[in-house]
């Protein structure tokens, strides 16, 4: 082969690649893992990555999908794994209701409340969509009710779609998500605790074919020099 064949297809197999890393990375980076529209109302997003990310202009709207809506800036630093919460009461009240340590991160006082049809939308500093929630309750079909009880993933592969049709469950006491009986025993979720996050996302496949691309292309450029 030549050296500007293989050049060529060097730098095909890099763009290809990078693509492919690319549009894998930006896949479910943070995302919307539970939410309980009625009762002790709230949503939490959990970073799904292996690294920090920073909720500085950040931001949550509802069906209405204007960025900027509420601040979610306050979170600061969300670390790898960490879920942080929304709620509609203050932060006090929320943490008392479930008896959640100082440690987890807490926007409270939200007054762009969920209805029984309404979305969750959450946007990075950019105004960037980076999630979307859409549902229901028992009155529209395929949706969960999540009246004093909150909706969970049933596994990380739905939350790249936007409804919850596939595979959200409510929570129950004792459950695979941990979900507990709130202090007054009103409700039942497992707010600021996701069982599935991953201890880090896999690197995709696309990435060390990117690397030893860009290895074959540095040596055959050296050779030609």
């Amino acid at each position: 082969m030549s050296v500007k064949k293989f050049r060529r297809a060097a730098a095909f197999g890099i763009f290809a690649a990078s693509s492919l890393f690319a549009a894998t990375a930006s896949a479910s980076t943070v995302a919307i893992t539970e939410w309980m529209y009625n009762g002790d109302e709230f949503i939490e997003f959990t970073n799904l990555t292996n690294a920090a990310v920073d909720f500085s202009g950040w931001s949550y709207d509802d069906d209405s999908r204007s960025p900027g809506t509420v601040s979610l800036s306050a979170f600061g630093l969300v670390a790898a794994g960490e879920s942080v919460i929304l709620a509609e009461n203050d932060a006090a009240t929320f943490r008392s209701h479930w008896n959640l340590s100082a440690s987890v991160k807490i926007i409270g006082g939200n007054t762009v409340n969920l209805g029984r049809n309404d979305e969750i939308n959450l946007y990075n500093a950019a105004n960037m969509l980076i999630d979307r929630l859409s549902y229901g309750d028992g009155n529209f079909p395929g949706t969960i009710r999540t009246q004093n009880v909150s909706g969970n993933p049933g596994n990380l592969a739905v939350l790249d779609q936007d409804n919850v049709t596939s595979d959200w469950v409510l929570s129950s006491v004792g459950d695979s998500f941990g979900s507990i009986a709130s202090v007054s025993g009103e409700f039942v979720a497992n707010p600021g605790r996701f069982a599935l996050a991953p201890a880090a996302v896999p690197v995709p496949a696309a990435f060390p074919l990117m690397l030893s691309g860009l290895a074959l292309f540095s040596i055959g450029r050296k050779k030609r020099a």
